[in-house]
């Protein structure tokens, strides 16, 4: 004999690929191993695009209106700083449009990374000292403290650099295994609302994938660029690998340590008159430049250079020019490399490569482009956070509790029990076989 009504419950298929599976593990894991390094990284990012911006609004006393007449010389700064600090040499200044001379000196007990230091801020046309700002050793600014958190976690630099290189790195992964999970098997309506709409009226945990899927895609093309443009200083054979791509088989090349002739010593111009005539040259060929960066000569080396980058546009860098002069004999050097050429002369690799600051700040585009940074790198930071969230509710989601029927004998039941309708009960057929 045998019974007709028996059935196995079939076992649930998974429908993804073995494609699907691996991208979904890789974004899973690689997700929670660098949630933490993404969302440092991003935050202090999209503080750090606005930083010349809040500085000023900061301290108005150093906005200066342009005047009809010559800036003050660098011998002119070197002389103010001795006067105020004459066992401190001047290291730096830099020269912008409508705002004070920014001046950094430099003692002998102020030498290394955080080494300290003494930042002197000063009225371009009248000498006049705004500011006077000393940094101990160790000590940094708000500014300073954001990019030391973006570029090595606030860790020793040899120890937090390289987790923020490929941390970046691993964020790459992310986005792009994002996006191949974001795309929907089937194109609808029903689809196409769950890809690009937010559902604002539903529950937390749908608001909260929303978030993470649909801010995710539209932010996707702009965190791409600033995490690409960011593997550029940190990660060396990525940095010459994507300029070799780029500029059609070139090599980047060394960084070019230029020296004076140290035999020239005092025969042919002062430290004071070499620093002023090369200051000339530069600004005569560049009047209408918006900035300059002065890198003093350090007079008790004998090999020291003076080194001057001229910036044409406000709060851009992509084309800016550098000129680096003997200290002794005015001998202007001709440099090598890609940062040497001017930007209009350069090939699509070389553009491409002084662009790269520009387009990770976002300032290639101006404002605009750096409003877009601030608000994509926003984004980026809440997607460890978003994503951590919908892991853990579907990791540790509360199972639904069954109610378990009470057991009674006999007569001894519970007040106000009311017996239950019964349910037929379907008969099996047997059927017999011969």
């Amino acid at each position: 004999m045998a019974t007709v009504n028996k059935t196995i419950p079939a076992k649930k298929k998974n429908k993804d690929s073995l494609f699907n599976r691996i991208n979904k593990w890789l974004h899973l894991w690689l997700g929670l191993i660098s949630g933490v390094i993404v969302l440092i990284v991003c935050i202090t990012g999209c503080i750090w695009v606005f930083n010349e911006e809040i500085t000023g609004l900061l301290e108005p006393e150093t906005k200066i209106e342009k005047q009809d007449k010559p800036v003050i010389t660098p011998s002119q700064l070197s002389a103010i700083a001795f006067k105020l600090y004459p066992e401190k040499i001047p290291s730096y200044a830099q020269y912008q449009q409508g705002r004070a001379i920014s001046l950094n000196l430099r003692g002998k007990k102020d030498e290394g990374r955080r080494g300290g230091g003494t930042s002197l801020k000063i009225n371009p046309y009248t000498g006049e000292v705004i500011s006077k700002v000393v940094h101990k050793k160790g000590e940094v600014d708000f500014f300073r403290f954001i990019l030391n958190g973006h570029r090595f976690l606030w860790l020793p630099y040899v120890i937090g650099r390289p987790i923020v290189n490929y941390g970046t790195m691993i964020f790459v992964v992310l986005l792009i295994t994002g996006l191949i999970w974001w795309y929907p098997k089937k194109w609808n309506r029903s689809t196409r609302d769950k890809s690009f709409k937010i559902k604002w009226g539903a529950s937390f945990k749908r608001v909260n994938l929303d978030f993470h899927n649909v801010l995710g895609f539209y932010s996707l093309i702009f965190l791409l660029f600033i995490a690409l443009t960011g593997m550029v200083y940190g990660i060396k054979w990525y940095s010459e690998g994507l300029y070799w791509v780029t500029s059609g088989g070139n090599k980047l090349g060394d960084f070019q340590r230029l020296e004076s002739d140290s035999l020239a010593v005092g025969k042919f111009y002062t430290p004071q008159k070499a620093m002023d005539l090369a200051w000339q040259k530069v600004i005569s060929r560049h009047p209408k430049s918006q900035g300059f960066y002065y890198n003093f000569p350090d007079t008790s080396k004998a090999k020291a250079t003076i080194n001057i980058t001229v910036y044409p546009n406000t709060g851009q860098f992509y084309n800016n020019q550098g000129y680096t002069f003997d200290q002794h004999t005015l001998k202007e050097f001709k440099r090598e490399g890609v940062y040497a050429i001017a930007y209009e002369e350069a090939g699509f690799g070389g553009k491409l490569r002084k662009m790269n600051y520009d387009i990770h700040v976002g300032s290639i585009l101006g404002f605009p482009g750096k409003v877009m940074a601030f608000l994509a790198s926003l984004i980026g930071a809440s997607l460890p956070i978003t994503g951590f969230l919908i892991w853990y509710g579907r990791k540790f989601k509360k199972k639904a509790v069954k109610k378990v029927p009470i057991l009674t004998e006999g007569n001894n039941k519970p007040a106000g029990f009311k017996p239950r309708a019964k349910i037929p009960i379907k008969k099996v057929e047997v059927i017999e076989q011969d």
